[in-house]
């Protein structure tokens, strides 16, 4: 399934500015999770599942991100996430077992990966 991990976390003192990135650059929505943390639930287009979380670290913590999306053009990817203030790390690698990935940085500094099996 393009634009989907299975489940990872993004802690960021700016929730709302990791919010626009992801949400402009894969189609994500949030939502508010319960307890008395500012834990904001991960939804993708196409499905209900819910695979991740945003964490408001509220400056309390380092900003973080692990996980890799399954994308359908790394490239394609690549330059949308620029255009959404991001950075390319490494460009497309092929790992020469039918897999293209590539790291990428978001807004707020968190390191992620894209990938694509051919």
């Amino acid at each position: 399934m393009d634009n989907t991990v299975t489940w990872f976390e993004i802690a960021t003192d700016d929730p709302e500015g990791a919010q626009a990135f992801y949400g402009g650059l894969f189609g994500w929505t949030f939502s508010a999770g319960e307890g008395p943390i500012d834990y904001r639930m991960i939804g993708y287009p196409g499905g209900e599942q819910v695979g991740g979380g945003l964490f408001n670290t509220k400056g309390e913590f380092p900003a973080h991100a692990i996980f890799h999306v399954q994308v359908a053009d790394v490239e394609a990817a690549c330059a949308k996430s620029e255009s959404l203030g991001g950075k390319v790390i490494t460009k497309v690698i092929d790992d020469g077992a039918g897999t293209d990935f590539a790291y990428l940085r978001d807004t707020s500094g968190s390191v992620f990966g894209v990938f694509h099996r051919r």
